[in-house]
């Protein structure tokens, strides 16, 4: 048989040693519990825009080619209030199934690629999209220095429209080069 005193200090020492123990078994359950669901739903969540490749593969989508190299990136502000300008401005926006209403008086990020294959000797096309907490909330085109904006999609339809173009011509070049004379008698 065994006697064991204690005295009131040393209760209150034990009764804190038996808590702190409790609570750190809790934490490690719950940690070992829920870690499995906490990699699952990272690994089903939807990809952000976070680094300058994103960026890329977001306009390949649409069918421009940007040079990674050229990446800029500014902070600027939606207005609060907005004039027809911008209010055009966001209906351009609006054509990649973007909007930027939602996102009045906040700061986000402007990054801007260079587009060689739209670039010409006297214009620069820029492929310009706006990022707020990883996600794409704004994106056109811009040339510079004309400052003239373009949709995605209107610029798209044109590029695809002008190479249609310059494959009919090449191929009613090829097909003239090809056709043979044959003298007649």
């Amino acid at each position: 048989m065994f006697l064991f005193t204690v005295t009131k200090p040393g209760l209150r020492q034990a009764g804190a040693l038996a808590l702190c123990a409790v609570c750190l078994c809790g934490t490690v359950a719950a940690a070992v519990h829920f870690s499995g669901d906490a990699v699952t739903a990272a690994a089903d969540a939807a990809p952000g825009i976070e680094t300058t490749q994103d960026i890329g593969t977001y306009f390949t989508g649409y069918g421009f080619e940007t040079d990674l190299s050229s990446a800029a990136v500014d902070k600027v502000k939606i207005p609060k209030k907005w004039d027809d300008s911008f209010t055009a401005f966001n209906q351009v926006v609006q054509e990649s199934d973007l909007d930027l209403a939602d996102y009045k008086g906040k700061t986000v990020e402007k990054w801007t690629l260079l587009c060689p294959e739209l670039s010409t000797g006297d214009q620069d096309t820029y492929c310009v999209l706006l990022v707020y907490k990883a996600k794409a909330i704004g994106a056109y085109l811009l040339q510079k220095p004309s400052g003239e904006v373009t949709g995605l999609v209107t610029a798209a339809k044109a590029s695809a429209e002008s190479a249609a173009a310059a494959q009919q011509e090449e191929t009613q070049a090829a097909a003239a080069e090809t056709e043979i004379e044959y003298p007649t008698e």
